[in-house]
């Protein structure tokens, strides 16, 4: 992270040269690792600095008095999640503006999904609320799209397997399906050694 960071900054500098910039990484779940603690980088006379904040270090207060915030209040240095999961679902529901109450309770439940059970999630968040949320609702529509592409690519397998009983040539099976060519040698191969 500290080369990464001091990457970015000159990358910025590159391009806006007069702009001033602080940088902050925000790490979401605990860990022991001490890269944690890092905020330099330093290399022969380059020497670069950052700073990090450990959401499980702050304060649940900080996140829960404010509407955007409210969902890293489940990942701050609270002894009960689940209290202050319910502290944060009662703070969203209070929220007048219906969409930017959708996306907080998304990003709310996405966040706890870290530390929590869903089953306690799904208690917690009224499922109507973030399905009206523009998180939600990218989210659903990769997933369609990730099960028919997965469901393609097995249909295409299937097709692909039947052909080659048939004795089709690799080529020709690679056209009609639009598997590689060495995809279909690799199902040529598991048919075979099915076969012994």
């Amino acid at each position: 992270m500290p080369f990464r960071m001091a990457d970015y900054r000159l990358r910025v500098y590159r391009r806006f040269p007069n702009k001033r910039m602080h940088q902050v990484v925000i790490y979401l779940a605990k860990t022991e690792s001490d890269k944690v603690y890092k905020t330099t980088f330093t290399t022969e006379s380059l020497r670069h600095e950052f700073s990090v904040i450990r959401l499980w270090e702050q304060p649940p207060s900080d996140f829960l008095s404010t509407p955007g915030l409210l969902p890293f209040a489940v990942l701050s240095a609270t002894e009960n999640k689940v209290a202050t999961l319910q502290l944060s679902a009662a703070a969203v529901d209070k929220i007048a503006d219906r969409r930017t109450q959708s996306n907080i309770a998304a990003a709310s439940a996405i966040l706890a999904g870290l530390v929590l059970e869903k089953d306690v999630i799904e208690r917690l968040f009224r499922r109507d609320i973030m399905r009206e949320s523009v998180i939600y609702q990218q989210i659903k529509t990769e997933g369609k799209e990730e099960g028919r592409e997965e469901g393609s690519q097995q249909k295409a397998h299937e097709i692909a397997q039947n052909l080659i009983t048939e004795g089709m040539t690799l080529e020709a099976i690679a056209r009609i399906t639009g598997l590689s060519v060495e995809v279909v040698q690799q199902l040529q191969q598991g048919e075979s050694e099915n076969q012994k």
